[in-house]
């Protein structure tokens, strides 16, 4: 399958577009116009061998690596090596992305879909819906905490690698800081599920161990992304904003690292659980 390309340690694996200024009017301040950079959205289908699976609304950068991610976390494939080729086509806000994948996925999603078409009765479709939303997934083999040092300064790094961010704002990350404490990736959407997926499909698609170092979200923590996480096989998931209880649950149980980054304290980590101290402690 295509590599994307690699010259810089934060390159995209698809070269994003330059962001399109728009003229406003301040409310009340006469005729003061100015330009702002806003985000670019586009919708992005996706077809499996052929058959139509979905339609995304995503930013058009680094599409190649949202397909992956997308394909992985979906449960449409198994392993990145399921995956033969991505092709991208289309101009402007409607893009085609055709996805070669591996006869044993193919026929699972052919599976997939006819029992989907099938489910034509209320309480079906809401038993199909619930499956979804919690699914069986394979616990992870516990991993260690990333040290304390890693997340020195981290907010004001994850603020400098935000490149698209910086110059049109409404943009969600989701980045991978490596075992040497390295900012090494990072991918941006206006989906937050998006942006992890990015991120998933450029650690596949480069080879680099999920597990040799973490993810950050800038977003806050939905039990989707954990989900993903654990389909991703990371080991520790980071998100500036505090995780829900259900969030934490399912982390626990499935033995992934899950620390919330406050703006003003130190990093808190809620799985694994912390242990309780003995009263003589």
């Amino acid at each position: 399958m295509p590599r994307p390309d690699t010259s810089g340690p934060l390159a995209a694996a698809t070269t994003p577009s330059s962001p399109t200024g728009y003229a406003f009017a301040e409310l009340d301040t006469g005729a003061h116009v100015e330009d702002a950079v806003l985000a670019e959205e586009c919708a992005l289908a996706i077809s499996y061998n052929g058959i139509s699976y979905a339609v995304m609304m995503v930013s058009p950068s680094a599409l190649e690596d949202f397909v992956a991610g997308f394909s992985l976390t979906s449960a449409v494939v198994q392993s990145i090596d399921e995956i033969y080729d991505i092709q991208i086509e289309g101009e402007g806000i409607a893009l085609h992305a055709e996805v070669d994948i591996g006869n044993r996925a193919f026929w699972s999603l052919k599976q997939q879909r006819r029992n989907l078409a099938g489910t034509t009765g209320c309480g079906l479709c809401g038993v199909e819906a619930l499956e979804q939303a919690l699914p069986e997934l394979r616990s992870l083999t516990p991993g260690r905490l990333p040290p304390a040092e890693h997340f020195v300064d981290l907010r004001q790094r994850i603020n400098e690698a935000q490149e698209l961010a910086r110059r049109s704002g409404a943009l969600h990350a989701a980045l991978f800081v490596d075992a040497a404490g390295e900012v090494r990736l990072c991918r941006e959407d206006i989906g937050r599920h998006n942006a992890l997926d990015k991120l998933i499909g450029a650690l596949l698609r480069e080879g680099l161990d999920p597990r040799a170092g973490f993810a950050v979200v800038t977003s806050r923590c939905s039990l989707e992304l954990i989900h993903k996480a654990v389909r991703a096989g990371l080991s520790t998931l980071v998100s500036l904003s505090a995780p829900t209880t259900l969030t934490v649950e399912w982390a626990r149980r499935h033995h992934l690292n899950l620390i919330h980054l406050p703006h003003h304290s130190a990093p808190r980590v809620y799985s694994p659980a912390p242990q309780e101290k003995s009263p003589s402690q």
